[in-house]
């Protein structure tokens, strides 16, 4: 039913949701006043945390969809992994821009968002069209 690749990408995407848990347990931690942020970490925290369990998910819709395209080579791979790239790219960008001790604006990082959002823009235009081809 599926392609041996999507059901490998699923499987590796469906794990990654432990990470996200991890980032859940993380914030209840900065809520409660355990982990001192500044509110510009609080709002990226939650924002990486959110935007992971978001595009996680949409990854894996996306990936069920790559199955019924034309889509091959690189615009294949690009409709099957863009989304999910972006999970990572994105959360990271955050993250890891918004790391260290009174922070109150991203760091240099903030590009890994940026990244992020190009590979999610191209991940869904490529199933679209491939999609829209294929009907």
């Amino acid at each position: 039913m599926f392609s041996p690749e999507t059901h490998y990408l699923a499987g590796v995407a469906l794990l990654t949701i432990v990470t996200i848990e991890f980032g859940g347990w993380f914030l209840s931690r900065v809520v409660r006043g355990a982990v001192p942020m500044t509110d510009f970490q609080k709002s990226f925290a939650r924002a990486g945390h959110a935007h992971a369990g978001v595009l996680v998910i949409l990854g894996l819709v996306c990936l069920l969809y790559t199955d019924a395209t034309a889509l091959t080579g690189a615009w294949l791979w690009i409709a099957r992994v863009g989304v999910l790239a972006a999970a990572v790219l994105m959360s990271a960008g955050f993250f890891l821009s918004s790391i260290g001790r009174d922070v109150t604006r991203p760091n240099k990082l903030i590009a890994l968002l940026w990244l992020g959002a190009l590979s999610l823009a191209a991940g869904v235009l490529t199933l679209g069209i491939g999609l829209l081809a294929s009907a």
